[in-house]
């Protein structure tokens, strides 16, 4: 085998989905379908995985949108960490990365995202493409979220099993609070990364120590109760814009949370 035919064959498998990523789209298929046809007396643990793979559907998604404008933008080095295979488990963290993110959901039915893909920067060059990596995830969770809602807009969901349609809701609310979340120019989200490549040198070097714990300050703020109704409030106007019962992604929540129930 020639030195090209090696690289083509190695380039093929480093894009191969994922089995990872295809066990994460059956799981979520199959559990829409119990909770669809209502296969099982009690839908609360077919609810609890349909919205946990759907969701992490959307952060392979998340992830993926990164590696690949990231990739285009200079860093090759991203197919050969197989972020491209859209397996979670290839993340810097997989903790941060799929286990605190569902956390976060469970805790407190807020989307937030956890550890990104490690995109070698030094690798790119303008300002413009390290800004256009950080907006491509939370911008695949603006389109994922306006596709979940679209079938409330047209009415569609009109018609659908009511649990269906309430899990299908709180699922578009997570989508809608990771795009919303993740926009802020907090250090550790991805809107502090669209941003940081305009601050100076100093600036950016003085708010690099904060980066880890953005994330958890943001969660931790959200969770006092005060700013958690106002920042609902607003996620469902936002919903409502778009038609989206308030009542739907809060029901979508309670029956999440099977165990409480």
């Amino acid at each position: 085998m020639s030195v090209t035919q090696l690289r083509a064959s190695r380039r093929s498998h480093n894009r191969r989905i994922s089995p990872v990523f295809l066990g994460i789209v059956a799981v979520m298929l199959v559990s829409g379908w119990a909770v669809w046809t209502r296969y099982a007396s009690d839908s609360g643990f077919a609810i609890f995985l349909f919205v946990v793979s759907g969701w992490l559907f959307s952060l392979c998604l998340h992830e993926y949108a990164h590696a690949r404008t990231a990739l285009h933008s200079g860093d090759l080095s991203i197919e050969d960490k197989g972020y491209l295979t859209l397996n979670p488990l290839k993340y810097t963290n997989a903790v941060l990365s799929v286990l605190l993110p569902v956390l976060f959901v469970i805790m407190g039915g807020i989307g937030l995202p956890g550890g990104a893909v490690y995109v070698e920067r030094g690798r790119i060059r303008g300002r413009i493409r390290h800004s256009l990596i950080s907006a491509a995830g939370p911008l695949t969770n603006v389109v994922f979220a306006l596709a979940l809602m679209l079938p409330f807009t047209l009415g569609a969901a009109d018609s659908w099993p009511v649990e269906f349609s309430d899990a299908f809701a709180f699922l578009a609310l997570l989508q809608v609070t990771a795009a919303i979340v993740n926009f802020l120019p907090v250090p550790g989200l991805d809107g502090y990364g669209v941003v940081e490549p305009w601050l100076s040198y100093g600036l950016r070097r003085q708010v690099e120590p904060f980066a880890p714990f953005g994330l958890l300050a943001v969660f931790g703020i959200l969770y006092i109760q005060s700013v958690n109704d106002r920042f609902f409030r607003m996620m469902y106007t936002i919903m409502g814009w778009f038609h989206v019962p308030d009542n739907a992604a809060y029901f979508g929540y309670q029956l999440f949370r099977f165990w409480k129930n």
